[in-house]
Order: C-alpha cells, then structure tokens, then sequence
C-alpha cells in the first residue's frame, strides 16, 4: 500500500472509536507502520527467499549478475554496511549479508574468544541473525523519519513539488533488510540438533542457511588443519533435517548451502555403511588409504573390495585417513550428491583463491548438474598478496617472460609494489569476484572475516594517534572529520541510535507536552553544516 492507502486504512479504524481515540492520528500511525513493515522473522525469511531466488535465475541467466556479502559480528555492523551501499550505490540489490560462525565463536562466546569449532553458544547464531535485522529495521525506520520531516517542512511550505516528489520517495523506498546467509557449522550435533536450531535461524529471518560436511563434534575453521568429514549419508540427513525445517514453517524457497571441506579433509571419522558395489558408502570407502591384508592383526577393522580384504589406516585417535591426492574427487562427489539430494548452492572450501582450480571443480560438477553454481569465501585467511603476486610469477614463467627480476618467495616484500608483476596481480585481485563468476561457477562472493580485521585495523591506528603525540587531533583528524566530509551519517551519532525516532513517537503520544530530546541545546546540531 502507499502512505496514503496506509493512512486511509488507519482512518477507517479509527473513525468509529472517534470519541474515545481522539489522539489517535491516522498519518502517525501509517507512518509508524510503513517503518516497521517486517513484524516478525518469519516475514523477513519470506521475503528474503525471494530476492535470493530471483537473484539466482538471474545469474544463471547471466554470470555478470553475481551477487556479493560481507560478515558481520553485531548487528550495527550489518546495519552501516547496507547504510553506506544505499548511499553509494542507490540500491542493496545483489548484496546481502553473511553471519560467521567464526566471528560468533571469537567475539560472541560467553566463554571469551574461541577457536571455530562449535564449542560457542549455538543459540547465539539465532540471536545474531535477529540482531542483525533488529538494526536494519531500525535502519528502515530512520531514514523514513527523516522523509516524513522533510514531508511536514514541505507541506508547512507549501511547497507542492517537493511534497509530491517526497511522496514517491516514501512509496518507492527500498528496505535495508536483505538476505543473510547464516553459518550453521556442523549443526551442533546430529540431525535432530540441526533440524532444531534451524528452525530457531529460520525464525530470527534466515532465508539461506550454510552447513559443511564435517563432524559436528570434531569441526575446525576450513582453513586449518585436523578436519574431519562424515560419510555422505549422514551429511545428507542434516540438509533434509534442513529443509524440513524451511519447509514446517512455511519457507518453502528456502537456500541451503552445502558446504564441502573435502579438499582439505584428510581424515574421516567412520566407514561408511554400504550396500552394494558402486553406492554411495561405497564410493566414500573407495577413497580411504587402505593396505591389503597378509595377515590380520589384534583390533584390525576390514573391509572388502573387488574380492579383496583391505585394512583402512587408522590412527591412534580412532580416525580414518583419505588416500592423498584425492580432496578434489571428493569434493566433486560431495557437490553433485548434495545438489541431487536437496542442497540449492555449493560451498568449496579451498587453500587458495585460483579460479582455475575452483572452475576445474566446478565444471566437472556441471557435468552432472548444469545449473550447480558456488557461493565462494573470498577468505582473509589467504595472503591475497602473495598467492596472486606468485600466480602471475609463474603464468609469466610458463609463457617464457624474464623474471629473473623477482624472488617467488620474497613476492610479498613492498620492494616490489611499484613493479609491473605488482599491477598484474592487483588487476586479478580487483577483477577475481568478475572473472570468478564468469569462468568458476561463483554466484555469491564473501569475504567471512572483514570486520574483525577492519576493527583492529582502525583501532589501532588510532591508539597510535590518540596515545601518542597527535593527541586528540589523532581523533578528530582522523575520525570526526572523516565522517563529517564523508557523510558518514554516525557523524550524527544520537540520531544513529534512534532518538530522533524517540522524539517522534513522543510527539505521537503526547503532543505539546512531549519532552523532546532533539532541540535547541542538542549538541547534533553542530553537525548539521
């Protein structure tokens, strides 16, 4: 509806209660209904799924429409990230936001920082994802407040022009709320725990939820070592486990991404149980280091295949090793069973960010399934410097270029910053999300980590500055004044916070009599030049 049906749904409830609502205004209430247009986290999730949806037909339409998300750890995070693209960009289509279950784990834990691996509070990845929304629809709500006043400054005016072209702006505003896919880990244990705290994710607003195959009770961050995965079967219970979930509450286009840490999974915990030759346990056995056995020793687990016994390797923690060599398969396999068993979005987890690995991946899955596409962790864990100085270095090597200039191991030193190698690399790096979109299957580029390292990085240096000799200039020069000839709208941080969005309702409730908290003596409005 536009403001003015809202405001003409509101009259007609309240014309016939007109002697005992008689401060109840119709255009207040509209306006407080249009700022608050998601009641609850279900109505987010709906909503959500479509965007999503629509923004996958496209891409597949179209590889050049590959969308993009940035991690966040609290829900002012997520708010100024959709601030500043609203601002920037005009629009937040094709941007969502990502929930880390490694920035959860280092910064949410009642326990203090923890390592990623699912030792923190699973009930805080719901209350993120609520978290989030709760400020991004404040974020609604805000900019709403601020037409809604240049809306009474032009009608005071009699300004007709504005008054008209505010209007479309309030009927054609764009929400800051968009899609959150949101890190489930493991699944914090079997499939009835996952089911479980799906269905509280899925609550709180989430439209796509990311799970990965590894043991729940086992998990490590995919970019380190020890990582053990499950057998096929019981990874596929946890994304039907999933779905069950989107689909009992209503969210039938849920998005489950299903994410593969086989590349780097050297070790599983269990032999899969299997039924006959060629299965599905069967070809998860096939890729365990296996010897064939002369003799069987005291404890030894067998099993058997093309007519011969074989022992699987086994190590003193009980663990099971992979045959080295074979992440890629596996990975290949992980992909095309989870798309065929209800699975919407992959995730490979790699070492390295190089499209020609993940396109090799990808185009053997498109085999199978034509349509498979990535959402791809863009990882700070990767010295983006180095790995595309050192892919350049060896293309250049390949094609018999001279680079006797440079030292491969030394790539990273700022001694070659002003080199042309130095370009090269900084060109894929701007363009890796583009070409990776187009050549690797990449739907969705993330980067899980940014505001972690942004955070220590601002705060730092300004310690530097504060603490040191600059002083308060260190603040004001380098902070304050940024954001004022930046716009940075938490220039203005008391409106950030939403008292003038207080000082409205107050008006509201209590007409002349309100005690407002945006007058004369604010101290705001020194920024208001």
């Amino acid at each position: 509806m536009t403001y003015q049906q809202t405001i003409a749904e509101a009259n007609s409830t309240i014309t016939p209660n007109a002697q005992t609502w008689s401060g109840i205004d119709a255009a207040s209430i509209a306006r407080m209904r249009l700022q608050n247009r998601f009641r609850t986290g279900l109505d987010i999730a709906k909503y959500t799924a479509k965007i999503m949806r629509r923004d996958m037909a496209a891409y597949d339409a179209d590889p050049a429409n590959y969308t993009q998300s940035l991690g966040c750890w609290h829900g002012f995070i997520g708010q100024q990230k959709m601030i500043s693209i609203k601002k920037h960009f005009g629009t937040t289509k094709g941007r969502y936001l990502y929930l880390s279950g490694w920035m959860i784990a280092a910064l949410r834990s009642e326990f203090g920082p923890l390592p990623d691996q699912s030792m923190h509070e699973k009930t805080s990845v719901p209350a993120l994802i609520e978290e989030l929304y709760t400020f991004l629809r404040q974020a609604d709500a805000r900019e709403l407040g601020g037409l809604f006043r240049e809306l009474d400054a032009a009608k005071a005016a009699g300004d007709a022009v504005k008054t008209h072209r505010l209007l479309a702006q309030i009927d054609d505003f764009q929400t800051h709320v968009v899609p959150i896919i949101a890190d489930i880990d493991a699944g914090f244990g079997n499939a009835e725990a996952t089911y479980l705290l799906a269905k509280k994710m899925i609550e709180a607003g989430a439209c796509a939820i990311q799970i990965e195959n590894q043991v729940s009770d086992e998990k490590q961050c995919g970019h380190q070592d020890g990582k053990v995965t499950v057998p096929h079967e019981d990874f596929l219970a946890k994304i039907r486990a999933v779905r069950y979930a989107f689909m009992e509450l209503g969210i039938d286009d849920g998005i489950i991404v299903a994410r593969t840490d086989s590349l780097g999974a050297g070790l599983t915990k269990q032999i899969a149980f299997t039924r006959e030759p060629g299965d599905i346990g069967d070809q998860y056995n096939a890729f365990l280091d296996c010897d064939e056995v002369t003799e069987i020793g005291h404890g030894d687990v067998l099993i058997s295949r093309d007519g011969k016994l074989l022992k699987p390797k086994r190590l003193p923690s009980n663990l099971y090793q992979f045959r080295p060599g074979t992440g890629e398969d596996r990975c290949v396999l992980d992909c095309i069973t989870s798309l065929q068993n209800g699975a919407d979005l992959l995730w490979i987890e790699t070492e390295k960010p190089h499209i020609g690995q993940i396109g090799g991946m990808v185009s053997r899955v498109r085999e199978v399934i034509p349509n498979a596409k990535l959402v791809y962790n863009n990882s700070p864990s990767f010295n983006w410097t180095l790995n595309f100085r050192q892919q350049v270095f060896d293309a250049w090597s390949a094609e018999g270029k001279d680079v006797s200039a440079y030292d491969r191991a030394r790539l990273m030193s700022v001694d070659y910053d002003a080199t042309d190698l130095a370009a090269e690399a900084d060109e894929r790096i701007r363009t890796f999300q583009r070409d990776a979109a187009r050549e690797a299957g990449i739907f969705h580029h993330l980067i899980t980590l940014p505001t972690y390292h942004t955070a220590a990085l601002s705060t730092d240096n300004l310690a530097k500055e504060y603490f040191g000799d600059a002083g308060m200039l260190g603040y004001v020069k380098n902070v304050q004044r940024e954001e004022i000839r930046q716009g940075i709208a938490c220039v203005k941080h008391q409106n950030m916070s939403g008292s003038d969005i207080g000082d409205d309702h107050k008006e509201y409730f209590a007409g002349e009599a309100a005690l407002k908290a945006g007058g004369s003596a604010n101290t705001m409005n020194q920024f208001a030049a």
